[in-house]
């Protein structure tokens, strides 16, 4: 395909898909892509999702697994936790939902870890994450988390889920997400000066590492360079520059020079075809299927990965 038939591919997609290519990749103007977006709620991927919102407020009878999960099964993606994050990413509105989502899930889930409250999160750097930029897209009371990872970056800058069980290392997994949903919560209530540190911080433990590399011994991280989506919890390099760019927009500043081998990998991952094929999906049960089986062209990765390299080429031009 050309540039303009990759182009024509991705706006034939799912409103939840289609609204960020008519605005990142299209140059369209607001009001079409805003009148996209306001479609999600109502057809097809964000229509189906809210429709299995149960009347408890809950996806799946659960926080972040669904309720009457067996351990040792693969992990599913359809509790509150993770059907919440999809439905943000996608943009729809957080009126969309149920009334009182908010208040819903705080009365009716507690975290499977502790029996914690839903909203004040729990242990793992991950999971407090999503939760945070969940409760700053639905307006709850979220400061604890907030709180809570000032008060647990590790010394490297980044933060682990693991720290509970003794880890002071932290891990490109645990801190992308975290990073990621600081900077989220920035976008929606302008986040905390604390925060914010910690969030350069958490990046700069990245950008130390060009986003591939173990720093003690330079060995470079074969899964940094995974093509998967949903994205759901789990790191690559494409993952990693996609937040590097929306922070650079949020913070008035140029694309840091360490991201250029990460972003050449992006590059040179391209199929002759045009676009960047589905290679390593996760397994486990989900709603419903988002994006292609390993193999095929991904309209979601092709578009991340073509918002990204428009980024660079054109800063570093």
């Amino acid at each position: 395909m050309t540039d303009d038939d990759v182009l024509a591919w991705l706006a034939d997609s799912d409103p939840a898909l289609r609204w960020k290519v008519e605005r990142d990749l299209l140059g369209a103007p607001e009001e079409q892509w805003r009148a996209t977006r306001a479609r999600v709620p109502h057809e097809g991927f964000g229509a189906r999702l809210l429709a299995a919102q149960g009347e408890d407020g809950l996806w799946a009878g659960g926080a972040h697994f669904p309720a009457g999960f067996e351990w040792g099964d693969p992990q599913p993606w359809t509790a509150t936790s993770w059907s919440l994050m999809s439905l943000r990413e996608w943009g729809v509105d957080a009126e969309t939902l149920r009334p009182d989502t908010v208040g819903l899930i705080d009365r009716n889930v507690r975290w499977e870890y502790d029996d914690l409250p839903f909203w004040g999160g729990e242990v793992d750097a991950c999971i407090n994450a999503f939760t945070l930029a969940s409760g700053a897209w639905l307006g709850a009371d979220v400061s604890g988390i907030r709180n809570w990872f000032v008060e647990h970056q590790l010394g490297d800058g980044g933060w682990n889920c693991e720290w509970v069980d003794g880890s002071t290392k932290s891990s490109f997994h645990s801190t992308l997400n975290s990073v990621i949903a600081i900077l989220d919560d920035e976008w929606r209530t302008g986040g905390t000066p604390e925060l914010h540190a910690a969030r350069k911080g958490g990046e700069e433990y990245l950008l130390e590492r060009k986003l591939l590399y173990r720093l003690s011994t330079g060995e470079r991280h074969a899964w940094a360079h995974h093509l998967g989506y949903p994205f759901r919890f789990r790191y690559s390099a494409l993952r990693a520059l996609d937040h590097f760019r929306a922070a650079s927009e949020r913070d008035g500043t140029e694309p840091d020079p360490r991201l250029a081998e990460a972003i050449d990998r992006v590059r040179a991952s391209r199929n002759t075809d045009g676009t960047w094929h589905q290679a390593s999906p996760l397994e486990g049960a989900e709603w419903f299927a988002v994006d292609v089986p390993a193999g095929e062209p991904s309209r979601w990765l092709t578009f991340f990965a073509l918002r990204v390299l428009r980024w660079w080429d054109t800063a570093r031009a």
